[in-house]
């Protein structure tokens, strides 16, 4: 299949996002290496998915399924999927073991070493950026195109998250799933799901989803930011892409989501209800709005320590 010139105004990545099930951590400066890696790649870029119609720019999202990483691509706007494709770290192991090998005698040559020294260490790191490069281009062949300073960014990047990698499935996993389901996953079914994860971490496997799709909301960055949770790695999901029929929790925070969950047939052990309103409805001025936003926040992680314990327990005791 021929490559085509890269469009600048289109063929690129203008956002990139984590999913917080699969790439989880609390370390500041972990969260922090994947926010340069982040930045660096959607900074220069140069990027398309081969065999679509669908044309940039494009967001990206980023889990770990087992021994794969998932290149997820999307709509900017609606986050609309348009292709995904899963890439085996194994051919990468010996690379990625070497990048951070490379990368401690970088930052040891800086401290203490000669000049000449230093430049001998970074020509070895980027002759190993060009090798990971050339092979990540290689495997994703017909699937994604990109240039080698995109492949040596997402290396990067690759290299920041897959350590710190919780690969948890829902369908072998022994922890309980609970699923959010609001209207368009943007505001209400994700906070309640990052503060889920909070609140009883490593107790249960929280998604969120929405009737429809929505669009990423920075008043929601913003208000989680306040209390220690990065949601700019959140991208909206809709029912239609959850891969799994059954949870042991479902919560539904609109009327319309309820109605929803009962049409697609949706099963769990706990099913409950509870009508939320959508701050993104509030006008007035940008205080307000996020006073509105906190008054959620708040409200959910109050309604979450009092209620999801007792049901976590439940669901456990079978």
């Amino acid at each position: 299949m021929s490559k085509r010139p890269f469009d600048p105004k289109t063929d690129r990545i203008v956002t990139v996002t984590l999913d917080p099930n699969t790439i989880t951590s609390v370390n500041p400066d972990e969260v922090h290496e994947w926010r340069v890696a982040v930045y660096d790649l959607v900074d220069a870029n140069q990027f398309y998915p081969a065999r679509v119609a669908a044309r940039g720019p494009y967001a990206l999202h980023l889990s770990i399924v087992h021994n794969h990483i998932v290149l997820d691509v999307r709509d900017p706007e609606t986050f609309k999927p348009i292709a995904a494709h899963y890439l085996s770290l194994t051919p990468f192991r010996s690379l990625i073991r070497d990048y951070f090998r490379i990368r401690e005698s970088y930052y040891e040559a800086i401290r203490s070493a000669s000049t000449y020294q230093i430049e001998a260490v970074d020509m070895g790191r980027r002759g190993l950026h060009n090798q990971a490069a050339q092979l990540l281009i290689e495997r994703l062949e017909n699937k994604l195109v990109m240039d080698l300073e995109t492949a040596r960014r997402l290396f990067t990047l690759i290299c920041a998250v897959q350590p710190y990698a919780a690969r948890v499935y829902e369908g072998e996993g022994e922890l309980p799933t609970v699923l959010f389901v609001c209207a368009m996953n943007s505001v209400r079914s994700p906070i309640a799901a990052a503060l889920a994860r909070r609140n009883f971490p490593g107790r249960l496997v929280a998604r969120s989803a929405g009737v429809r799709s929505g669009k990423a909301d920075h008043f929601v960055y913003q208000v989680m930011d306040e209390v220690g949770i990065d949601m700019s790695v959140h991208t909206p999901h809709t029912m239609d892409e959850l891969m799994a029929s059954h949870f042991d929790i479902i919560i539904t925070l609109a009327d319309e989501a309820k109605d929803a969950v009962e049409a697609r047939g949706l099963e769990a052990s706990i099913t409950a209800h509870w009508p939320t309103p959508d701050p993104s409805e509030i006008e007035g001025t940008r205080d307000a709005v996020l006073e509105a936003y906190r008054g959620l926040r708040d409200a959910l992680d109050t309604r979450l320590r009092g209620n999801l314990g007792p049901m976590i327990a439940q669901v456990v005791k079978g």
